[in-house]
C-alpha cells in the first residue's frame, strides 16, 4: 500500500509516498504560494513528480492549519497567510482521481493520528497530545477515535485558561496555556531577561540580540546550571504541569504523549512534569499516567498526514 501524505504550511508545502509501515518512500517540497491561483498548480506539479517516482495512492492525507471539516476536506476557517484556502474542499485541488480516499485534518491530530497508526498510541483507546512549538496544539483520542468535538474544535488543549487574568492570547482569550508555556512564551521571558540584564549565560550570549534566544538555548543554559534560564524553565514546566493535572481529571487519559520542537528538550521536560502531574494527580486516578515522547519523529508532517487515511474512523 502506498499512501499521499501532504502537509500545508505557510512557508512550505511538503509531500510525501509513505509505505503502509510509515516509511517515506519519496517525498517533494515546495514554497508555499501567497494566492490560490498559483497555490493549485504549484501542489498538483508536487504530486505529479511523485505519482512518476512512485505509484498512485491508496489514500491521501492532509494536515493544514485552521479548521477543518475531515469528511469533506473543506477549510472552514483559517486565519494568516493561507486564508484563501477558506470555503475550499482540499481533495479538489489534487488533481486526482475522484475515486481516490482523502481525508484532511488539523496539525496537531494529523500528529496524534501518525501515533495512532505507527507509535506511542497504536492499540489505546484514550490518550491526550500536547505539541508544544510556537504555540500548543492538542488532541486527543477518546473511545478509540480522535476527538472532534461538535463543531470540529475539540482538542485545543493549548487553548485551556489558566491564568483569567493572564496575558492576551492570539486565539482572543486570556491567560491560555499557550501564552504561559510555548516557544514563544519561553523565548519572551529570555527576552526580559536579558533585557532587565540580568546576570546570567543568556545576557552574556544575547546582549545584543536578545531576541536569538531560541527556547533551545534556555532549555541548554538551564541543564547547565544558569539560575536565569532555569528559573524560566521551572516556571513554565509548573504551570504545564498544573494545567495537564486539570486535563488529566477530564479526559482520564491511558497515555500523554508530548511533541513539537520544545519535546526535544527531553528528559529536562519529560522528567519534572512526570513529577509534578503525578504529585497532582494520584489521590483522584490512583495511578500515574505515563507521559512519553512522541514516537514518529516526522518533522515534515508527511507521515502524520499518510497516517490519517489508516486511523481508525466512525
Amino acid at each position: 500500500m502506498v499512501l499521499l501524505g501532504i502537509d500545508i504550511g505557510g512557508a512550505q508545502i511538503r509531500a510525501g509516498m509513505v509505505d503502509d509501515s510509515g516509511a517515506i518512500l519519496a517525498s517533494r517540497t515546495v514554497p508555499t504560494p501567497v494566492d490560490l491561483e498559483s497555490f493549485v498548480p504549484s501542489l498538483q506539479d508536487a504530486i505529479r513528480w511523485l505519482l512518476d517516482a512512485t505509484a498512485l495512492p491508496s489514500g491521501v492525507g492532509i494536515g493544514c492549519k485552521g479548521i477543518i471539516d475531515p469528511d469533506s476536506t473543506r477549510v472552514e476557517t483559517l486565519r494568516g497567510s493561507l486564508h484563501f484556502l477558506e470555503g475550499m474542499r482540499l481533495a479538489d485541488l489534487l488533481g486526482l482521481p475522484l475515486d481516490i480516499p482523502v481525508f484532511a485534518d488539523n496539525a496537531a491530530r494529523v500528529a496524534l493520528a501518525a501515533e495512532m497508526v505507527w507509535g506511542a498510541a497504536r492499540g489505546l483507546n484514550d490518550v491526550l497530545m500536547l505539541t508544544l512549538g510556537a504555540g500548543v496544539g492538542g488532541a486527543a483520542i477518546a473511545h478509540g477515535r480522535l476527538l472532534r468535538g461538535h463543531s470540529g474544535v475539540g482538542g485545543h488543549l493549548g487553548h485551556i485558561t489558566i491564568d483569567p487574568d493572564g496575558p492576551v492570547c492570539s486565539c482572543g482569550n486570556r491567560g491560555c496555556l499557550e501564552t504561559v508555556f510555548s516557544a514563544r512564551a519561553i523565548e519572551g521571558e529570555a527576552w526580559s531577561a536579558v533585557h532587565r540584564g540580568c546576570s546570567s549565560t543568556l545576557t552574556r550570549l544575547f546582549r545584543e540580540q536578545p531576541q536569538l534566544a531560541t527556547c533551545r538555548t534556555v532549555f541548554q543554559a538551564a541543564s547547565e546550571g544558569d539560575e536565569v534560564a532555569r528559573t524560566i524553565v521551572d516556571r513554565a514546566v509548573y504551570k504545564l504541569a498544573a494545567a495537564l493535572a486539570g486535563l488529566l481529571h477530564v479526559f482520564d487519559p491511558e497515555l500523554v504523549i508530548l511533541g513539537g520542537q520544545v519535546a526535544s528538550a527531553g528528559a529536562a521536560l519529560v522528567e519534572p512534569l512526570q513529577e509534578e502531574v503525578w504529585s497532582r494527580t494520584r489521590g483522584l486516578l490512583g495511578r500515574d499516567v505515563p507521559i512519553v515522547e512522541q514516537q514518529v519523529g516526522d518533522k515534515s508532517g508527511i507521515v502524520g498526514a499518510a497516517g490519517l487515511v489508516m486511523a481508525p474512523r466512525d
